[in-house]
């Protein structure tokens, strides 16, 4: 065998051997490391401009642009994931106790159902009172409990946590500080075409931001709007409510109107018909409008793909990724079908015989 053939192949064994070990012992942190990175492409932008309004100086743009995410996008998860565990404790206890009668409620209404609701209640064990409150309070239970489980674990992991938050900001403030500089190095590393690299980089960057600056707004908006309708009202547990809107907002197909349109339903079948009247205008006219308008202007045409391969890849990467499969399941999506887009674009052509 040839001697410079034998030293690439074990040059390349050597390679896929550290890099399975450095991605091995990376992923105790994977999540720091992920939100660093995209963190850092959100906010290069700025962290370029104040470059150059610094005088170059790349350490203090680097500190004031951290500075500035910190208190833009960090400090406000922090504060309503604390709001909602709470509350999610607090909803866990009132159904417990059965000061929540979340059944109860339900029931007034069933009767007023057409046959076949009514037949569909039956047939899933939910026909009478007891058959009811008992599938209601379970679903309910569950979900509240979690919440309440994921304040106690917080409170048992808060070391766990600082540390990957410490971990998350020391390789923001080098992302952002050597950002342009990394970037470059990794494009250099992988044996394609210049401009297929660019053109992957390119679309990594859209969708990152797209999903995140875009999507996540969005969601956000939507869910805060449903909050502050949700208080108005006076329905308890408004966090938890508005928490629930904003994440089914990242959902095409599915939005917040699930969570609004059976509280609507439930106002006008008791009788609160002004309640009723008011949140469905409000979810109609406000909350379902906000989508058309916002996502076109903070995503683009250009960074979107179909809606049911945002559906399924979201989906997906929250199954395996947790909360961070939000952003990596249709990241994943857009890498797939770039990279498929561009092996049809430059493989050779068969031609076929006439």
């Amino acid at each position: 065998m040839n001697q410079d053939a034998l030293q690439n192949k074990a040059l390349a064994v050597l390679l896929a051997l550290v890099s399975i070990a450095f991605v091995w012992i990376l992923l105790p942190y994977y999540g720091a490391i992920f939100w660093a990175v995209i963190l850092a492409i959100l906010f290069a932008p700025m962290q370029r401009r104040l470059v150059l309004r610094f005088d170059r100086r790349r350490n203090l743009a680097a500190g004031v642009t951290l500075a500035t995410c910190l208190l833009i996008a960090v400090l406000p998860v922090i504060v309503i994931s604390i709001l909602l565990v709470q509350e999610g404790a607090l909803l866990y206890q009132r159904i417990e106790s059965g000061q929540l009668d979340i059944a109860g409620y339900i029931e007034l209404g069933k009767d007023m159902l057409p046959a076949f609701a009514q037949r569909w209640l039956d047939n899933l064990g939910m026909g009478n009172l007891d058959g009811l409150r008992e599938k209601i309070t379970e679903w309910a239970t569950q979900g509240s409990q979690f919440l309440a489980t994921q304040a106690f674990s917080f409170g048992q992991g808060t070391f766990e946590f600082l540390v990957s938050f410490g971990i998350m900001l020391y390789l923001l403030f080098f992302f952002l500080r050597e950002g342009a500089e990394l970037a470059r190095k990794v494009r250099q590393a992988v044996p394609l075409p210049e401009q297929q690299k660019r053109r992957l980089q390119l679309k990594f960057s859209r969708v990152v931001r797209a999903t995140v600056k875009g999507n996540l707004l969005v969601a956000i908006t939507q869910g805060a709007l449903g909050g502050l309708i949700f208080w108005v009202l006076g329905i308890p547990s408004v966090v938890v409510w508005a928490v629930l809107m904003a994440f089914l907002s990242l959902l095409p197909a599915v939005g917040a109107g699930i969570v609004w349109a059976p509280v609507a339903a439930y106002f006008l079948l008791t009788g609160a018909i002004w309640q009723g009247v008011v949140l469905t205008a409000f979810g109609v006219l406000v909350i379902g409008l906000v989508d058309n308008l916002l996502r076109p202007i903070l995503v683009g045409k250009d960074t979107r793909m179909p809606d049911y391969l945002i559906l399924i890849s979201t989906l997906g990467g929250l199954a395996v990724f947790g909360l961070n499969g939000f952003v990596i399941g249709p990241l994943i999506a857009a890498l797939f079908v770039s990279s498929w887009t561009i092996f049809t674009e430059t493989k050779p052509q068969v031609q076929l015989p006439s």
